[in-house]
């Protein structure tokens, strides 16, 4: 597989090799070993967790408070969505920048989403389901929502026609109001203990 940095510092996309025979296709959908020694810190799963949408649905930005932090590994299993990371870690040198990945069962590729940065995505298929492999398990309470359309991020979403969402994310804060009240993670809580020597490499 090969795991590259994206615009956003510590999210990755990995995408696998496939083996294709007359009989179909294989690939490693997840490798801590190489994942650890790309992002430079441990990554060890928790928690699985799958959500199935239909077409045109906007489900994010979510994240975790830190304490206690989660990294996610997400992938979609079946379908096809577009796949949003954005850098909420206050005084990041990136805060707010964001990068779009289209996620596929067809190929497989996967992102790496680090603690304290955002995540969201736009499902491009009918019965589009998404697998997050969690580093923490859900403890009620810690759930970070910032509204997907806040014009201060801008984030390209890519939708024709208003897109399907929650109560929850429609309303949410956006980010100047999550900054104010304290509800983001300072970048210096996010990386800590990220090896920044290990953090740039790229493994194929």
């Amino acid at each position: 597989m090969h795991i590259a940095e994206t615009a956003v510092p510590g999210a990755y996309v990995v995408t696998p090799a496939p083996h294709t025979d007359e009989r179909g296709d294989f690939f490693e959908g997840l490798r801590t070993d190489l994942l650890e020694a790309a992002v430079g810190r441990p990554f060890v799963p928790r928690q699985i967790n799958y959500s199935t949408s239909r077409r045109n649905t906007l489900r994010g930005i979510h994240g975790v408070a830190i304490p206690p932090g989660q990294a996610k590994y997400v992938t979609c299993v079946r379908g096809a969505l577009r796949d949003v990371v954005v850098d909420l870690r206050v005084g990041s040198p990136t805060f707010g920048a964001y990068t779009t990945t289209v996620l596929d069962a067809a190929s497989g590729r996967a992102v790496y989403i680090p603690e304290g940065v955002g995540h969201g995505f736009l499902t491009l298929t009918d019965d589009a389901c998404i697998c997050y492999v969690l580093s923490s398990v859900y403890i009620p309470g810690t759930q970070i929502d910032i509204n997907p359309l806040d014009a201060d991020l801008a984030l390209p979403w890519g939708f024709t026609e208003p897109p399907l969402m929650s109560r929850k994310d429609a309303t949410a804060p956006g980010v100047r109001e999550a900054v104010s009240t304290g509800l983001l993670a300072s970048w210096q809580e996010a990386t800590r203990g990220t090896h920044s020597s290990a953090s740039r490499k790229a493994l194929s």
